[in-house]
């Protein structure tokens, strides 16, 4: 492995004694209920299976802590934690994501012109086990097309009408600039004129390799890498109206997506563990390494926006991944949903300390390996 974990005291973890982790107490129970209901989450790389998350799971069901002291002692009855430090030495990092609320309209107009799309019937998954010949590596989507599986059409071709007249667009918003921000984190908040809000999440993509347009315009120059934002990234696509096609198809990548109600508007989307996010405790991770639902406290000192100027120092559960989230040390932190959210989220960049809290049904094969 590039990594190791280093054995720590919850005493040595700063921050630890000021954090209140109580929000984790529910979304653990509902991991819980898909572990045992549903489907166990795949077992990652590092090795902590499902049955050992349940360990800690079903004790917190069973306890039920109340309060932050109660919930803090909890976790250093029931984990061991570890630093995750990787071989090259450097930092572990963050960056965040949120749900946009975009207003749209059932039906398009001369203002409402951009759709966002439902998956399309000729859409297939591919993996490793029914990858076609030649098929481009990484490419996780292809379209079936006159009995073979072929590249599906990118996000230029998608936006010039591939798609058109299908039935497939669930709403029209008045930026492209928006639907593609929404691509971008996932999942969003449509809504209507009549002030009712629906929920699109993630169903599936074009199949092509994310590229980011942050790196595009670094690299031209136009933004400056010190600053680059979303907010940044934004400002210049609104000063620069007729560049922003030649921009955004830049990422081929075109994301589809499926309509859900929005049954609690404290809670974000269901993410890839399949239960809701929790806003400002929710952590996008490596899912080839970590398992869905194992804690992470995570330090940073360069963090400041979030907490009042302090620093960034909270107990957050591994709940979604995303395809820049690649490495034992790199998180995404979901900080809620609608524009104050996307204000946190746009400024995040930060070196930060990772600190997995492994359950003690499995620390003890990390502290013999460290051994």
């Amino acid at each position: 492995m590039d990594y190791r974990l280093v054995p720590a005291r919850f005493s040595a973890l700063a921050g630890w004694e000021e954090d209140d982790p109580t929000p984790l107490m529910a979304a653990m129970c509902r991991c819980r209920d898909h572990i045992r209901t549903v489907k166990p989450y795949k077992t990652g790389s590092l090795g902590i299976t499902a049955g050992e998350l349940l360990t800690l799971l079903d004790a917190a069901e069973e306890e039920k802590p109340e309060g932050a002291a109660a919930v803090r002692a909890f976790f250093e009855t029931h984990c061991v934690p570890f630093r995750i430090e990787k071989a090259d030495g450097s930092p572990g990092f963050v960056t965040a994501f949120y749900e946009p609320e975009v207003a749209v309209k059932a039906e398009p107009d001369a203002d409402y012109r951009f759709a966002f799309y439902r998956r399309p019937k000729g859409l297939v998954d591919i993996d490793d086990a029914n990858r076609p010949a030649g098929f481009p590596e990484g490419y996780a989507f292809g379209l079936q097309k006159d009995g073979a599986v072929v590249e599906h059409p990118d996000r230029g071709e998608i936006e010039r009408g591939y798609l058109a007249g299908r039935g497939l667009e669930i709403a029209y918003a008045r930026s492209k600039v928006d639907v593609f921000f929404a691509h971008i984190q996932g999942a969003a908040r449509l809504v209507y004129p009549d002030g009712s809000m629906k929920r699109i999440t993630y169903a599936a993509k074009s199949g092509h390799p994310f590229s980011p347009i942050g790196k595009l315009l670094i690299d031209r120059g136009a933004i400056d890498a010190a600053t680059v934002s979303m907010a940044s990234i934004r400002d210049w696509l609104a000063r620069h109206e007729d560049q922003v096609d030649e921009v955004l198809w830049h990422n081929r990548s075109f994301i589809f997506f499926k309509e859900a109600t929005v049954d609690d508007p404290s809670l974000g989307p269901i993410a890839a563990a399949k239960v809701p996010l929790v806003a400002g405790r929710s952590l996008a991770v490596d899912r080839t390494i970590h398992t869905f639902g194992l804690p992470f406290f995570i330090a940073s000192g360069s963090l400041t926006h979030m907490d009042g100027g302090k620093p960034f120092r909270r107990l957050m559960l591994a709940l979604d991944t995303g395809t820049a989230i690649v490495g034992p040390a790199r998180g995404d932190i979901f900080t809620g949903s609608g524009d104050a959210a996307g204000a946190l989220a746009g400024h995040v960049r930060n070196v930060a300390t990772f600190h997995i809290l492994v359950p003690r049904a499995a620390a003890e094969r990390y502290l013999h390996a460290e051994g």
